[in-house]
C-alpha cells in the first residue's frame, strides 16, 4: 500500500508552469511532499485514529526542538491558547490563580483567538497598541499598561516578528505576572538568540495549513514549569486528574487508593476530576504528519526567510509604501510581508489589494486590525491603556502578502514588479 502511495504521489504532483497572471499565488500554505503523504496512509492504515505513539512522539520532539521541557498536543491553536490562559485559573495555583475581573494585558492589533480565552475566563483585556513597521508593541507600552489588577500578560508575535520578549518577560518577573507567548506565527524567530517561545510560563502554536508546520488542525502548549503542564494537560483531557495516556492504567501505582472531594475512598482515579475541562486533544493521523513536518523546519524558516528579503530588496526603493522592518534584535522567521499605504499617497490601501488580487496575487489583511473596533468586542469588557492610533492605521492602511516555502523567486518576484507596476502608474 504504501509502494502504490508512493506512485499516487507522483502522478498528483502539479508540475504546470508558473503563468504570471493566471496562476494563484497564495499568501499562505501547507507544504506538503511525499514522506507527509506516507505518514498520514501509514497512520491510517494502522487504524490509530486517537493520540498514541506518534503524538507522544511529536510531543518529545517538538519540546526538545523548542527548548521546553513539555509539549501537550491539542486539536487546534486556538483551543492551545484557551488551555494555557484557563490554565492561570487554576485552583492549584493557590493565591497566584487568575479570578474574574482580574486584568491581562495584550494587543489590540491582532488575531481574535489571542484575545478570546482572556474574555471566555471571565477576565479583562488591556489593550495597547503597536508600532508600525514591526507590527509589534513594545515593553514600554506593556509598562504603562500594568495596574494594580493587571496579573498576566498574553502576546503573539506578529507575523513572526518578535515582539519585545525579553523585556516584557522581565515586566513580568518583576510585577509577578504570568506571561504567555503565542507563538503561532513565529516558530523559528529568535530575539537574542535565544527561540521565540523559551521566554513565557507558557507557549502556544499552531498547526493549521498557513503555519510554518501544518497537522491540518492541530497546535500545542509549551512549558517547562512541570506543575503548569499538570494543569495544561488535565484541563485538555477532560479536566481529569489521571495522567495515564489512553490505553495505559495506574500509571501512578496507586489507582485505587485515592481520596479526593467528597467521593468515597478508593474511587477509581481514571475517573476523578481535578478541573472543569474540555476535550481538546489531537490524534495520531495528525501527529504523523507533524513528524514528517517536523524534519523540514530548517528548509522551511530558511525559505520564509529568503522570500521576505528578497520581496523587502525588491521594493526598498517604491515610494509611498511603509515595508516591514525585524524588530532589533531579532531574527524572524516571518509568516508574512506586511506593506502600508502611506495615507497621504496617490491610492488606496484598497486599490493596491484590488490590482494585486486581479493579477492572482492573493492578500490578507493583517487579521483583524484593531480588535476593539469589531462588532463582537464593542460591548465586551476591556481597558484601553494609551492610544490606540497604529492599529488604526494597521486597520485602514494594512495587508500582507505571502513568503510561505510554497512559493518560489518566480512568483516573489513578480509580486515585487506587479506592485511597482501599480505605483509607477499612479506617481
Amino acid at each position: 500500500m504504501l509502494d502504490e502511495t508512493k506512485l499516487f504521489h507522483s502522478d498528483r504532483q502539479d508540475n504546470e508552469p508558473f503563468v504570471p497572471g493566471t496562476t494563484e499565488i497564495w499568501p499562505a500554505g501547507a507544504v506538503l511532499d511525499e514522506a507527509d503523504r506516507l505518514a498520514l496512509v501509514e497512520a491510517a492504515l494502522e487504524m490509530r485514529i486517537a493520540a498514541g505513539p506518534s503524538s507522544r512522539m511529536f510531543e518529545s520532539r517538538f519540546a526538545r526542538r523548542l527548548k521546553r521541557r513539555k509539549a501537550h498536543l491539542t486539536n487546534s491553536g486556538s483551543s492551545a491558547n484557551l488551555l494555557a490562559m484557563t490554565a492561570f485559573t487554576s485552583h492549584l495555583l493557590e493565591d497566584r490563580r487568575l479570578r474574574p475581573g482580574d486584568e491581562v494585558i495584550t494587543v489590540a492589533a491582532g488575531f481574535p483567538t489571542t484575545v478570546n480565552p482572556i474574555l471566555q475566563n471571565g477576565l479583562i483585556p488591556v489593550f495597547v497598541d503597536v508600532e508600525l513597521g514591526t507590527y509589534n508593541t513594545t515593553a514600554d507600552r506593556v509598562a504603562q499598561a500594568i495596574g494594580p489588577r493587571t496579573r498576566a500578560i498574553m502576546i503573539a508575535h506578529a507575523l513572526g516578528n518578535p515582539f519585545e520578549v525579553a523585556e516584557i518577560a522581565q515586566l513580568a518577573q518583576e510585577h509577578d505576572l504570568f506571561l504567555i507567548e503565542d507563538n503561532c506565527d513565529a516558530v523559528g524567530s529568535t530575539y537574542d538568540d535565544r527561540l521565540t517561545g523559551t521566554f513565557g510560563d507558557l507557549t502556544t502554536v499552531s498547526f493549521y495549513p498557513a503555519h510554518h508546520l501544518t497537522m491540518g488542525e492541530g497546535g500545542c502548549v509549551l512549558t517547562s514549569n512541570l506543575a503548569l503542564a499538570r494543569i495544561v494537560e488535565s484541563l485538555r483531557d477532560w479536566g481529569r486528574d489521571c495522567w495515564c495516556e489512553p490505553g495505559e492504567s495506574n500509571k501512578c501505582l496507586k489507582r485505587f487508593d485515592y481520596q479526593m472531594g467528597t467521593l468515597p475512598a478508593g474511587y477509581d482515579h481514571k475517573y476523578i476530576f481535578s478541573h472543569v475541562g474540555y476535550n481538546m486533544k489531537a490524534t495520531d493521523i495528525q501527529a504523523a504528519l507533524g513528524l514528517t513536518q517536523l524534519d523540514k523546519l530548517d528548509d522551511f524558516c530558511a525559505a520564509r526567510r529568503r522570500n521576505w528579503r528578497r520581496l523587502r530588496d525588491g521594493l526598498a526603493d517604491v515610494p509611498h509604501l511603509l515595508l516591514p522592518v525585524a524588530t532589533p534584535r531579532s531574527d524572524p522567521s516571518w509568516f508574512g510581508f506586511a506593506l502600508t499605504v502611506d495615507p497621504e499617497a496617490p491610492f488606496s490601501r484598497a486599490e493596491l489589494v484590488d490590482f494585486l488580487e486581479g493579477r492572482k496575487i492573493g492578500t490578507r489583511r493583517l487579521f483583524a486590525g484593531n480588535l476593539t473596533r469589531h462588532p463582537a468586542y464593542i460591548n465586551q469588557p476591556h481597558r484601553v491603556a494609551g492610544d490606540l492610533t497604529n492599529s488604526d492605521v494597521v486597520t485602514e492602511q494594512t495587508f500582507w502578502v505571502g513568503v510561505y516555502p510554497g512559493l518560489g523567486e518566480e512568483q516573489i518576484d513578480y509580486i515585487v514588479s506587479s506592485v511597482k507596476d501599480f505605483v509607477g502608474a499612479r506617481t
